[in-house]
């Protein structure tokens, strides 16, 4: 128990917590998400190129299964899902993802409509030649090798990118509390930027930006905001607003069609979304103007034909189409890398810097290997050409010696003793030779043909190139510049190799909005007695009987365009666009009024469309015997819900009229109002005054304390009875009747 005790460890537990999160966060920055800014690779493409190399798949070499490229890669160095590891693959294949592809497969590899790879054991690979630019001088000792995962093989730590690979390719990755989001750029301009900055350290943003404009997507499309990049380019972060690009054709029957080209960078890959996108928006007649959505594209591009129907905006509905589907997309850019072991934000001049301070280091390394071969080549050629002068000597060394160790002991040291020499003269002028150690070995090695006379020059040919080439050498390390000279004169030969236009168009231009066309029609509302309301149009309700229409205790004729108005109880007005109202047979059910708007419980007295509100006057009558008259304009808004009136406490609307022109300007038309107490009382509308929707109206009837006001119509000349509670009252018994205190018994 004590020695149990003893090891138990006593940890603050948030510490703790906070050092683990702290140290996973760090492996998925540092070991999986963001890339290096030197080589712009993540690690897992870095080992999944190395795994190729060293699989031996050069561009020039037959493919490989995947499955054994990702399992080498698996099992020596990314201890990881082998998913993960063959999704990177694919990614470093995808000419619409790559300006420079690192991977050239063979076999399904997806495509940019969004169709997934075949199973890693049905494709195959190899390097392409973009990758051999980051891989060419591995054997050379350019770059740190470490241990892998378990200590069992060595791999490196960065390639030796010979091409400014992260400002070329992009690159994306989600890391804990990061992300980069670095966008592709044209490899020609990204190298004639490179060139200004060797020529030119202190060159501006702005300066670069002559040589580096901006992003050029694979997929092409255009950047609209492109006065932006420079801001991106100077703080590492910003937002690129990516619109595809687009042609106008004419098409059949005197319709155009809009035929998309080019797709947004961020719609690569999934370009069968795009489209469906656009059927759905025409089917559910979103977009009015489209005819039909078709998608021709093939192997000589992209093809989105979009047919508009006849004398409709074109540049209208492509407004509209920018603003509603991915043709116009945004891409966050976030210019983050990793430099000694740190995430960084980098400038776009600062990115660059460190593409040149690479070369630098690479380069000064590369001719250090280079002049370190080519002394020992000269040390050993030396050595060839000393032996051919005196091979006779060194014959008679071999022949008289006992061992080779003896013979290059002499050789090297001129130790002669226990050599058997023909005479005492060749013993003294063996105790002379003084060849080093390797120049002994490739004597000792040296086949007889090297005697002939034709192999002397071409040794002392090669003395002379050798001497040249260190000359070279020697002059380049000590001379900076002759050093950006040669890495000046590689890249341009990388700018011939990998040339090819630009793609993206830079331009700025305003967001126009989209103006909605709507072919103005007729509509109805039906509102049955649950409140279930739905449209129709007007040819489908001109086929249905009254009998079926009997079913709706509300039927609104209105406009497409118009607003539904709605008027409760509670003095509150609602409002419902006719767009809004789901359009149904008259079969189908329809939605609650409620779920049209905020209406909750309160009850409906009206139903009006606003264009009918806006040319009448509206007669308010309250339980408590107020009255007055509105005019509908006062109920002009776009808000959603506002007072109609204004009550008193406990006082309540109990009918809200609808009056027309007509009807209020005819001197025989009667208010009558009915009391719960069966009372009644008419009197002449042209009583009743005119006031604003913020006013409580005036008393319109004296009631006893316990009698409230139950019910109120309008009357004309001509009309004989009214219906209240299911039954028919008199219309000429109320009418005729003068204002009275309290009213009289209603004939019922």
């Amino acid at each position: 128990m004590k020695k149990e005790a003893e090891n138990i460890i006593q940890l603050d537990f948030s510490e703790e917590m906070k050092t683990s999160f702290r140290n996973y966060a760090m492996s998925v920055i540092m070991a999986r998400a963001i890339p290096d800014v030197r080589d712009g690779l993540k690690p897992v493409q870095r080992r999944i190129l190395y795994s190729m190399i060293e699989l031996g798949l050069d561009p020039k070499k037959p493919h490989r299964k995947s499955a054994r490229i990702v399992g080498d890669t698996m099992g020596k160095y990314h201890p990881h899902g082998d998913s993960s590891i063959y999704d990177a693959l694919v990614h470093m294949t995808e000419p619409y993802s790559m300006q420079i592809p690192l991977v050239d497969g063979h076999g399904n590899f997806g495509s940019i409509d969004g169709d997934g790879a075949a199973a890693m054991r049905y494709t195959e690979a190899r390097l392409s030649d973009g990758a051999m630019t980051l891989l060419d001088h591995l054997d050379k000792g350019l770059v740190e090798f470490v241990p892998n995962f378990d200590e069992s093989e060595k791999e490196p730590s960065v390639l030796p990118a010979m091409l400014p690979n992260l400002l070329i390719n992009g690159t994306t990755g989600i890391a804990v509390g990061m992300a980069t989001n670095m966008p592709p750029h044209n490899p020609s301009e990204v190298i004639e930027g490179v060139i200004a900055y060797i020529d030119n350290p202190d060159i501006t943003t702005e300066g670069l930006m002559k040589y580096i404009p901006g992003p050029d997507f694979p997929t092409g499309g255009t950047i609209i905001n492109s006065e932006d990049i420079r801001n991106i380019y100077e703080t590492g972060e910003g937002r690129l607003k990516v619109r595809a690009k687009t042609e106008i054709e004419a098409s059949d029957n005197g319709r155009k069609n809009i035929v998309i080209t080019e797709i947004p960078y961020t719609v690569a890959g999934n370009k069968t979304k795009l489209v469906e996108s656009l059927v759905d928006l025409m089917k559910d007649k979103v977009f009015d103007e489209i005819f039909d959505v078709r998608d021709e594209s093939s192997k000589e591009g992209i093809r989105v034909v979009i047919e508009v129907k006849k004398d409709r905006d074109i540049e209208n509905l492509l407004n509209g189409l920018y603003k509603k589907t991915s043709m116009e997309d945004t891409y966050g850019v976030n210019l983050l890398a990793v430099k000694d072991q740190q995430p960084i934000v980098f400038k776009l001049k600062n990115l660059v810097g460190e593409f040149v301070s690479f070369q630098e280091e690479l380069y000064t390394k590369e001719y250090e290997h280079l002049l370190d071969k080519a002394n020992k080549r000269l040390e050993i050629v030396d050595g060839l050409i000393r032996a051919t002068d005196v091979i006779d000597l060194i014959i008679e060394i071999l022949r008289g010696s006992s061992s080779i160790k003896q013979a290059k002991d002499c050789l090297i040291h001129g130790n002669t003793t226990e050599i058997n020499f023909k005479t005492e003269a060749s013993r003294k002028k063996a105790a002379k030779l003084d060849f080093t150690e390797r120049q002994a070995d490739a004597i000792l090695a040296m086949p007889l043909s090297k005697l002939i006379g034709l192999e002397i020059l071409r040794l002392h040919e090669e003395n002379q190139s050798l001497l040249d080439s260190i000359e070279q050498y020697q002059s380049i390390l000590g001379n900076k510049k002759e050093l950006f000279k040669v890495i000046k004169s590689n890249l341009k030969e990388y700018k011939k190799q990998f040339n090819v236009p630009r793609h993206t168009v830079l331009a700025n231009m305003e967001i126009a909005e989209y103006v909605e066309e709507v072919k103005v029609e007729d509509i109805y509302i039906l509102i049955d007695k649950f409140g279930y309301t739905k449209s129709v149009d007007n040819t489908s309700i001109s086929r249905v009987s009254e009998d079926n229409l009997k079913d709706f205790v509300h039927i609104v004729k209105m406009k497409n365009t118009d607003r539904l108005c709605l008027f409760t109880a509670q003095g509150n007005m609602y409002q419902v666009k006719a767009e809004k109202i789901p359009k149904c047979k008259i079969k189908d059910k329809g939605t609650l009024i409620h779920n049209l708007c905020k209406v909750d419980k309160e009850e409906i007295l009206l139903y009006i469309a606003f264009e009918d509100l806006f040319e009448s006057q509206l007669l308010f009558t309250t339980k408590n015997g107020f009255i007055k008259l509105v005019s509908g304009i006062e109920f002009e808004t776009n808000r959603a819900m506002i007072s109609a009136t204004k009550l008193e406490e406990a006082d309540h609307v109990v009918s809200v009229l609808c009056l027309s022109a007509h009807t209020i300007s005819n001197p025989d038309s009667k208010v009558i109002l009915l009391t719960e107490d069966s009372l009644s009382l008419g009197f002449p509308l042209t009583e009743v005054s005119e006031l604003k929707k913020t006013s409580k109206g005036v008393k319109g009837i004296t009631l006893e304390k316990k009698d409230k006001v139950a019910f109120a119509t309008v009357a004309l000349p001509e009309t004989e009875f009214f219906e209240y509670q299911g039954k028919e009252l008199s219309a000429k018994k109320v009418r005729n009747r003068k204002r009275a205190a309290k009213g009289q018994k209603a004939s019922l």
